[in-house]
């Protein structure tokens, strides 16, 4: 051997016995076996207490204790939810008088608009794009741009003011939209626009000055709910920047303003784990007092089976 470096001498090793060791798995926390016939609710028992598992069970116990004790659960939602078909969810959430509030990106209200007029949204980008008819559906800039002009002349949040004309038009499919809902259940459903982001900023009838407005109105109104918080639940289900950005800002806002907000619940839903979810929906806001959680699944299944464990947790507490 050329260097100076030998093999260590492990015989004077310290050990210590297993039994006294602190360990983070034990056979408490194991699954069980599912029994053919069981209920739902006996599915989610058969889940182990670990990690992912645990903070489903979590989460739906967090939402149904907010809701029971009437705590303010509001969920914040990226347009993917609705691209894959989860408005009957939210919906149904929402008419239960589970969710208090919604909150949405200015895609939101092109696809909740889109299915509510035609029962169908979500064009073939990659077909489109290369000709320049991506977004150039005439019914959808040209109502959305009428609902953003009713909501500058009666003083409208963006949100409000498309559910409203969802509702007054008495569309096809107006019972799938979230923003009829949440208008006919006199819960507030805000916006929140980024200009340039959203097809209908292509169309000719667009007003900028309107939307920004309104989509500020919503701002007002979603801090308003954040200020509703404290023992309640933020749900951050699908975006990415717009929404994770808009609760920091109204989280500073409210406690600027000295409403308390110290002992909340943040959960973060998507298929991936991203910077600005995880830190200012989960970690930051939580920070003085509370717990963030993050969930990382398609929406397309967590959120029914959350859902789903939500109704049957309030259905046994009642």
């Amino acid at each position: 051997m050329s260097h100076s470096f030998k093999p260590l001498d492990t015989g004077k090793l310290k050990t210590y016995s297993i039994s006294g060791r602190k360990s983070k798995v034990s056979v408490k926390d194991f699954a069980s076996v599912w029994k053919k016939g069981d209920s739902f609710n006996k599915f989610l028992d058969t889940l182990p207490d670990i990690l992912a598992a645990k903070d489903i069970k979590e989460v739906i116990s967090s939402i149904a204790k907010a809701s029971l004790n009437k705590k303010t659960v509001f969920a914040g939602m990226g347009a993917h939810v609705i691209k894959v078909g989860l408005n009957p969810i939210i919906i149904d959430l929402v008419q239960q008088g589970i969710i208090s509030a919604v909150a949405m990106n200015g895609a939101g209200i092109i696809h909740d608009f889109e299915i509510a007029l035609n029962g169908g949204t979500s064009e073939d980008v990659e077909a489109s794009i290369g000709d320049g008819s991506f977004g150039m559906a005439h019914e959808t800039g040209e109502f959305l741009s009428e609902a953003i002009k009713r909501a500058e002349k009666e003083s409208l949040g963006l949100g409000e003011a498309v559910g409203k004309a969802i509702v007054e038009n008495n569309l096809a499919f107006k019972d799938k939209s979230i923003l009829a809902a949440g208008y006919l259940s006199d819960i507030p459903v805000t916006v929140h626009v980024a200009i340039g982001t959203d097809i209908i900023h292509m169309h000719p009838g667009f007003d900028a000055g309107a939307a920004g407005r309104a989509s500020y109105r919503d701002f007002l109104t979603f801090a308003s709910v954040v200020s509703t918080l404290n023992e309640g639940v933020y749900l951050n289900i699908g975006s990415s920047v717009i929404l994770p950005e808009v609760f920091l800002k109204s989280t500073t806002l409210v406690r600027n303003l000295g409403y308390n907000l110290e002992n909340f619940t943040t959960v973060n839903m998507d298929f991936m784990r991203q910077y600005r979810p995880m830190t200012n929906v989960v970690n930051r806001p939580t920070a003085r007092g509370g717990k963030g959680i993050n969930l990382t699944g398609h929406h397309e299944i967590m959120l029914p089976l959350v859902a789903a464990g939500v109704i049957e947790m309030m259905d046994l507490n009642k």
